[in-house]
């Protein structure tokens, strides 16, 4: 059998990855990735063959992986975070059919969100909607609309490149779509460096994240209309206490 897996590490260190993400890569023979990713994973499984492509070769670095695996090669094709959230789960499984004989394995991981959201505390308890700031692929038009649309349904939205070189105005941009639906005071987060050195979170107000400085290897919350601080904690309740009191009155 001809088999190809593509995997979500996780934020970068090994014990943000999953069991079955770490057994998958022991027991294949190449792995393939951008350099960044490679070289994360290099130092849990040094017997491994590599094969590395620089930034926006998504399309070639999955036809190399096809192409290994078609020779037979047991061969894994790594992610950071979730595969198939904002990874190339999709464009691999499109790219799949020049490759019939070819049997793909998506392997789940850790997105930023979860595990951003870990640090902060409880951003996601209730509804929330992930959004990329990147224009690159999808229009600008397209994501001020998903941004005003998010806001208006009182979700938690949790930002992906949020910024770049080309576009350090952009979440000063978003912000100012929020600021029209949302107080200046709603409760958000962010975080750097999930699970790698330099790893940082900071809770503040969306009128001060509108002049904060990020950059891409961060991830941005913004509470919706519930969210608090607790003891030093993003939180966005669910609705159990409502619940309790409900069910439980008082006698």
């Amino acid at each position: 059998m001809k088999e190809l897996f593509i995997v979500g590490i996780g934020p970068g260190s090994f014990d943000q990855m999953t069991m079955e993400a770490g057994n998958v890569l022991q027991e294949c023979d190449l792995i393939i990735g951008y350099t960044v990713y490679v070289e994360l994973v290099k130092p849990f499984f040094p017997d491994k063959e590599y094969l590395t492509t620089g930034m926006r070769q998504e399309k070639e670095r999955c036809h190399i992986a096809l192409q290994e695996a078609e020779k037979g090669k047991r061969t894994a094709l790594i992610c950071s975070g979730d595969a198939g959230v904002y990874g190339m789960a999709g464009i691999l499984l499109e790219l799949r059919v020049d490759y019939p004989e070819v049997d793909i394995h998506v392997i789940p991981g850790v997105t930023a969100a979860l595990s951003g959201g870990a640090l902060l505390g409880a951003p996601l308890g209730h509804d929330f909607a992930v959004i990329s700031l990147s224009d690159l692929l999808t229009p600008w038009e397209k994501i001020e609309q998903r941004l005003k649309g998010a806001a208006i349904a009182d979700f938690v939205i949790c930002l992906y490149n949020p910024s770049s070189r080309q576009r350090k105005d952009y979440l000063q941009r978003a912000c100012d779509i929020l600021l029209k639906e949302r107080s200046g005071q709603t409760v958000c987060g962010y975080v750097r460096n999930i699970g790698r050195q330099g790893e940082s979170c900071q809770i503040l107000s969306l009128s001060k994240l509108r002049d904060t400085q990020v950059d891409m290897f961060t991830t941005v919350f913004i509470g919706n209309s519930q969210t608090k601080q607790v003891m030093g904690k993003m939180v966005t309740p669910r609705g159990y206490e409502r619940q309790v009191a409900v069910q439980c009155p008082q006698l």
